[in-house]
């Protein structure tokens, strides 16, 4: 349970995708409701009752502002009698979850709102899950469209989507190369296994990939069978909406967009097997594999070569295949980069505990673990984990994007402080920067390598949770070793490269924001709306801008950006984000038809 003081750090440093701060008159405000639905479907937030915000107001401590709950006792109980009706679907909070704080001489009502587990989702109001359910974002609450609705109630099958029976697929749909290479894999790892003696029909059946609908007496492929061993066609054909696609952009030469590239282009059969063989043996290729014997076999395995298995490995079996989407690999100098479609059904914490796994993907997951691969259930995270840890790399980076809906995960091949980073920090912050503590250093060191950082990267590489990641940004804000570019939901933050040695810190005098001057006094609501400044403008732009480079991966029409974005008017979206960047880093697919209602976008460039 927070204090008054926490509270008010939690104001100044909080981020605003978990937190939202509400006024609170005679009655409960109507949309706390949606946003108990939105932080309960994403990572979970704290709501403040009886805080004013105001989100035009540059300076923190002027932006909240406590108005307090006139009856704290009514509207707590209020609270609980909404939440357990029919208001919304379930309620998945405890008695500890809602309290009252003194902040100021005037009551808050806190509800700390926990992330929904993925058997309760979606969390939804009003009777409806396609109208009622939502989703939290850096702009705050949305309704959830009606896909992301569908993948939610997916998800709480336990038993997973994989099993799905394909309607008029059968064997005549099976690469038999791919099967038989598998079954090659199984036989030695499983030398004497009942499997080994049925035929390729009955043994794909054995491991979930045909099935028998004995009531309608029908039988055929499932969908982890078409998947992993199907011909590329048949894939296509009923899985258009995936891609697979790994790119080497490591070493690259003067005007090369990348060296290598494993895509469709007719040479191999397009499966999951396919792919997952492939991919490993081009990203483990230059890896040095130790020389060990074991008996008198050589054992070339090593931590690393296990980790970009496993993680291939966790990329396949937890991707949503009913959502479009690509399966995206890329190999860089400096780090390996898998993204997937879908979204994590366990919060990224628990992932990093280890010994927590929920496979989107069961049958998957049963046929990689029977050739030796994600062997122990909930161990393939710990695997990359330990393997960086020995290599004495940074901690990997396990990311949810539910705007764009993909998980990324980067395993990078850095140590925590590279020493010619380390370098660039000592001539850039002179002997001042050896007097920074260890934290500091790595934080100063991850935005010097990323360009740039968010609170979200830096919880990850410390294992803090915002609020104290919050603090620590700030404070080397203060003292100029970052500068911070925007406010609120599109704060990020770069390495200060005008800094000056010996440049005076600033005194407590100086700062306009103390932790131990966090007075908090009521100021009349504004009259008019605050203008939003010239910085606040282009930050927006230029995340509008990320969003839509990062969604355009796969050619989109113009009004698929538009509902993607939410935005109301194509022509304002064409004039404002469209025009701007085509040719530079958007391009028509037909561009002899620019006006053309077919026109779709693509941040892929054209091959020349």
């Amino acid at each position: 349970m927070m204090k008054s003081p926490e509270i008010k750090e939690l104001l100044l440093y909080g981020e605003s995708i978990h937190l939202e701060c509400k006024e609170c008159g005679k009655s409960l405000p109507k949309s706390i409701w949606e946003t108990y639905s939105a932080f309960a479907n994403t990572y979970g937030g704290t709501i403040l009752l009886g805080v004013q915000e105001n989100t035009s107001e540059p300076n923190p401590r002027k932006r909240f502002v406590i108005k307090g709950v006139s009856n704290v006792a009514k509207a707590i109980a209020d609270f609980w009698n909404t939440i357990n009706g029919d208001k919304t679907n379930v309620n998945i909070l405890k008695d500890e979850n809602v309290y009252p704080v003194v902040v100021d001489g005037k009551e808050v009502i806190v509800i700390d709102i926990p992330q929904a587990d993925y058997r309760q989702r979606p969390v939804y109001i009003n009777g409806n899950p396609i109208k009622g359910t939502f989703k939290r974002t850096y702009e705050g609450d949305f309704h959830c469209n009606e896909t992301e609705v569908r993948a939610m109630l997916r998800d709480a099958n336990e038993q997973g989507c994989d099993g799905m029976f394909l309607e008029d697929y059968t064997m005549d749909d099976i690469d038999l190369d791919s099967l038989h290479a598998y079954r090659n894999e199984f036989a030695v790892r499983n030398q004497v296994h009942a499997f080994n003696q049925l035929d390729d029909k009955s043994f794909l059946k054995s491991l979930g990939g045909y099935t028998v609908n004995r009531k309608q007496k029908r039988e055929g492929l499932t969908m982890a069978g078409l998947l992993m061993f199907g011909k590329g066609l048949s894939i296509r054909e009923r899985f258009d909406n995936i891609r697979m696609d790994y790119i080497d952009k490591a070493h690259l030469a003067d005007g090369q967009r990348w060296s290598d590239r494993l895509t469709y282009d007719g040479t191999w059969e397009n499966n999951l097997y396919n792919f997952f063989h492939r991919v490993v043996g081009k990203l483990t290729a230059d890896i040095h594999r130790p020389f060990v014997l074991n008996g008198i076999a050589r054992d070339d395995d090593s931590p690393v070569l296990r980790a970009v298995r496993e993680a291939v490995t966790n990329m396949i079996i937890h991707a949503d295949y009913m959502i479009t989407g690509v399966l995206r690999v890329e190999k860089r100098e400096n780090l390996f980069y898998f993204s997937n479609p879908g979204s994590l059904r366990i919060p990224v914490e628990r992932i990093y505990e280890g010994n927590h796994t929920a496979a989107r993907n069961p049958r998957l997951q049963d046929m990689f673990r029977m050739i030796g691969y994600g062997d122990n259930i909930g161990s393939g995270f710990p695997t990359i984990l330990d393997a960086c840890r020995q290599e004495q790399w940074r901690k990997p980076d396990l990311r949810e994007t539910s705007d764009l809906r993909t998980v990324d995960l980067k395993i990078w091949m850095v140590s925590l402080m590279p020493v010619d980073i380390t370098n660039r920090l000592q001539e850039l912050f002179g002997d001042e920067f050896s007097q920074l503590n260890g934290t500091e250093k790595r934080v100063l060191a991850t935005a010097m390598l990323e360009d740039e950082v968010d609170n979200g990267t830096i919880q990850v590489l410390l294992e803090k949770n915002p609020l104290e990641v919050g603090h620590l940004l700030s404070s080397l804000v203060e003292r100029n070793y970052l500068t911070q570019i925007g406010k609120g939901r599109w704060t990020m933050y770069q390495i200060n490269k005008d800094y000056l040695w010996g440049t005076p810190q600033v005194t407590p005098q100086d700062k306009s924001i103390r932790n131990s001057d966090l007075q908090f006094t009521p100021q009349e609501t504004p009259q008019v709306t605050p203008q939003v400044t010239p910085q606040e403008k282009s930050i927006r732009i230029l995340h509008q801008e990320k969003l839509i480079i990062a969604y355009c991966k796969e050619p989109r029409t113009l009004n698929e950006i538009k509902e993607f974005l939410r935005l109301k008017d194509s022509n304002w979206l064409r004039q404002k984000y469209i025009n701007p960047l085509l040719g530079k880093k958007l391009w028509m697919t037909s561009p002899d038809k620019p006006r053309s209602s077919q026109q779709k976008y693509t941040s892929v460039p054209p091959e020349k």
